[in-house]
C-alpha cells in the first residue's frame, strides 16, 4: 500500500488528529509513504490571481507558475497513492483553513474533476481515503458535523467514492473521555490501514 498522509493540524505536538495518525503511520515502511504537514509547511490561500493561474497557460506570472507548479505536485503525490489518511480536525465545525487550502488546490477542472452533460465527473479514481477527525465535542451524526459531509462530498468530487471515517470525539470534555476516545481512534485506524 502506498499512502499519502495530510496533517492539517495547527497544534504540532499537542495535536490530536496527529496522534491518532502517528500511532499507526510510524509502522509503516517510509518508501510506501508520502507525508505532507500543512500547518509545518502552509500552502497558499486562493486568490483570484492564483485561482487564474490554475487554469494554466502562457502569460502567468512567476507567483502563478510556482502555485501552479504545486497544485501539479500535490495531485501527482494523490495519483501515485493507494490510500490517503487525511487529518481533518473540527476548527469551529469545520475543517482547518491548511486543509482548505490543500483542497483548493488539489480540485481541478480538466485534471481532477470535469463537467459533463450529466454533472461533474472525478477523474482521481481507484483510490481510498480515511479521515480522521478530532472534536472537543460530540458532534458525529449531528446537524453540528460539517466535517463528515464536507470531506465525503470534497473527495467524492474528485473521484475519490470509497471514504472511511475515524472518530476521536469529546477530547475537551474530560481526560478519561479524551484518553479513551485517542485509542479508540487509533485501534480503528490501524484495522483500517491493515
Amino acid at each position: 500500500m502506498k499512502a499519502l498522509v495530510i496533517k492539517s493540524s495547527i497544534l504540532g505536538p499537542h495535536s490530536s488528529s496527529n496522534a491518532v495518525i502517528d500511532g499507526v503511520v510510524n509502522n509503516l515502511s517510509p518508501d510506501s509513504l508520502v507525508e505532507r504537514d500543512l500547518a509545518a509547511n502552509p500552502l497558499p490561500i486562493l486568490d483570484g490571481e492564483l485561482a487564474g493561474g490554475l487554469r494554466g497557460g502562457s502569460d502567468l506570472n512567476e507567483r502563478q507558475q510556482q502555485t501552479l507548479a504545486l497544485s501539479d505536485q500535490l495531485i501527482n503525490e494523490i495519483q501515485q497513492s493507494d490510500t490517503l489518511i487525511i487529518a481533518a480536525p473540527m476548527y469551529n465545525f469545520t475543517v482547518p483553513v491548511q486543509l482548505k487550502a490543500w483542497i483548493d488546490l488539489i480540485a481541478r477542472a480538466g485534471v481532477t474533476f470535469r463537467y459533463t452533460e450529466n454533472g461533474p465527473e472525478g477523474l482521481v479514481t481507484g483510490k481510498r481515503a480515511i479521515v480522521v477527525t478530532t472534536r472537543g465535542g460530540m458532534h458525529k451524526g449531528g446537524n453540528t458535523d460539517h466535517v463528515t459531509g464536507y470531506m465525503q462530498t470534497v473527495l467524492g468530487f474528485i473521484g475519490i467514492t470509497d471514504v472511511e471515517f475515524v472518530y476521536a470525539e469529546g477530547l475537551a470534555m474530560g481526560e478519561d473521555l479524551a484518553s479513551k476516545a485517542i485509542d479508540d481512534a487509533k485501534q480503528q485506524l490501524k484495522k483500517l490501514v491493515s
